[in-house]
């Protein structure tokens, strides 16, 4: 190695220790209620943020899809809802191996993505949130989860698991306006039917509501991982306005912010924990919002559809026996949990403590 290379390699080495020092500071000042965030789950969960992207019902439903393995291997859907006029698809499962009830939401499809994120730049389709004097949320985020057949079926899921497993974990996850309804889904199973263990991760989330709602948020879901991807666009959507604090949307904590540092072939992903506000200036903030790209994937996964076909779905007849669809042609596939599935131990697993 010539000594160009071998100072490239110095100041590369010195560039990551720089780094990697500064997040074990964050670390170190985290608040008592700040949610701890493990590498090794949140490349578990975006898997399972990718595979509810599966158009393939059937594939989906058994769990034998391409995207159905590596470190989701062994998952077993209870509860998949496609809200066909709508175009959203979420599921609800058992992962075993986190001894947690897992939910995970689709994101935006690609077809529409573009309109999508134009419509977010101009809008904010505020709404108050009930219960809470001032809270305001993004409509359509709100009635994505709140107003269609996604949230009765995911509660229905959520019921009989937990009857089944007890009170175990329960883990919330999603990409893009999945990662919206996730955290919606979140506060609505902890303030509505007084669910104590959850935690929340998300992926390329979108803001969706005020400072009020942001206080109320971190209160009741303290347990919340925001994944965020270098340039991505749609985190830094709807914009954030410093001039209204009290108007302007803000993104509750805490933020995890993936972003690439060295040189040429030599190039390290930090994983910076941001501080407590939601909106730490030194984290995606300091960087302009201006990829798709960086939004598409995160950790080398895939987070969009397998087709580019809009809304379609595939699926065999051997899933009729599953199924069940409602006056609108939204349908719901479920698994009896009771003669299919065998009792967890209830305790946590260390794994699944936090995220």
């Amino acid at each position: 190695m010539d000594g160009k290379n071998w100072l490239k390699l110095a100041i590369f080495l010195c560039l990551i220790a720089f780094s990697t020092g500064r997040e074990l500071k964050v670390k170190a000042n985290n608040e008592h209620h700040a949610a701890v965030y493990n590498h090794t789950l949140a490349t578990i969960l975006v898997e399972y943020a990718s595979a509810v992207y599966v158009s393939d019902l059937t594939e989906l439903f058994t769990w034998t899809c391409s995207r159905c393995n590596d470190l989701t291997k062994g998952f077993q859907i209870l509860e998949l809802i496609v809200d066909v006029q709508r175009c959203l698809q979420a599921f609800v499962g058992v992962a075993q191996d986190l001894n947690a009830i897992l939910i995970a939401f689709r994101g935006t499809q690609e077809s529409s993505l573009q309109n999508w994120i134009e419509d977010l730049y101009w809008k904010q389709h505020d709404m108050s949130y009930p219960g809470m004097e001032g809270a305001m949320v993004h409509h359509g985020f709100y009635s994505a989860y709140h107003n269609t057949s996604l949230r009765p079926g995911v509660l229905s899921a959520v019921k009989r698991a937990k009857e089944l497993y007890g009170d175990i974990q329960i883990i919330v996850t999603g990409h893009s306006m999945g990662g919206a309804m996730a955290a919606f889904c979140g506060l609505d199973l902890t303030v509505h039917f007084g669910c104590q263990n959850i935690s929340v991760m998300t992926f390329g989330q979108p803001r969706i509501g005020n400072a009020a709602f942001v206080s109320y948020y971190r209160e009741r879901v303290p347990n919340t991982i925001r994944v965020t991807n270098g340039h991505d666009i749609v985190p830094h959507l709807p914009p954030y306005y410093h001039y209204f604090p009290h108007k302007t949307y803000r993104h509750f904590p805490r933020e995890v912010w993936l972003y690439d540092l060295g040189f040429g072939s030599l190039v390290y992903t930090v994983e910076k924990v941001c501080d407590n506000s939601g909106e730490d200036p030194s984290c995606s903030r300091s960087v302009s919002g201006n990829s798709i790209t960086d939004h598409l994937r995160y950790f080398g996964v895939k987070l969009s559809c397998d087709v580019s076909a809009g809304c379609r779905i595939v699926m065999d007849n051997g899933l009729a026996a599953y199924r069940r669809a409602d006056s609108d042609g939204n349908v719901i596939f479920s698994r009896d949990i009771y003669s299919s599935v065998l009792r967890m131990n209830v305790e946590p697993s260390e794994e699944g403590r936090s995220l």
